[in-house]
């Protein structure tokens, strides 16, 4: 896609700090460095959000996660790390090429907030089956 800032990475058109390359993803350090060796994994193939991923693309980008998360563990000792992958601009996408966030934590105040508001009261098991037997009907594999 020629105005997307990504694809012109792959493409090479955009310098960027590699951390990995094979024919189908590209790992790169993520300008905003949000946290010491912030990375972004992409497939090659231009897609924009999760919703478009193929099982192919998808099986071959989410291949590599674990080793890059492993470097990234190895060389710089976070105390975890949080995978972040937003879908559309409601949920806070702004390049709009799929990518996965892999940002390292290093303790309680390096500007990262993953906290999750429970509504656990507001459904009961009866709620939860339909809930999940609506999404597994939908599910096309």
């Amino acid at each position: 896609m020629s105005d997307c800032i990504f694809c012109k990475i792959i493409n090479g058109e955009l310098p960027s700090a590699k951390v990995f390359e094979n024919d189908d993803v590209l790992a790169f350090l993520d300008l905003s460095q949000v946290t010491k060796g912030h990375t972004l994994v992409i497939p090659k193939l231009h897609n924009e959000t999760i919703f478009d991923l193929d099982a192919d693309t998808a099986k071959k980008l989410f291949a590599v996660v674990p080793a890059i998360a492993r470097a990234i563990q190895s060389e710089f000792q976070p105390k975890g790390l949080n995978i972040i992958n937003n879908n559309g601009s409601f949920a806070g996408q702004e390049v709009f090429h799929y990518h996965l966030h892999l940002i390292p934590r290093y303790n309680e105040t390096d500007g990262i907030r993953t906290k999750y508001i429970s509504h656990q009261a507001d459904y009961d098991q009866e709620d939860l089956k339909q809930i999940a037997s609506a999404i597994n009907q939908a599910v096309q594999i």
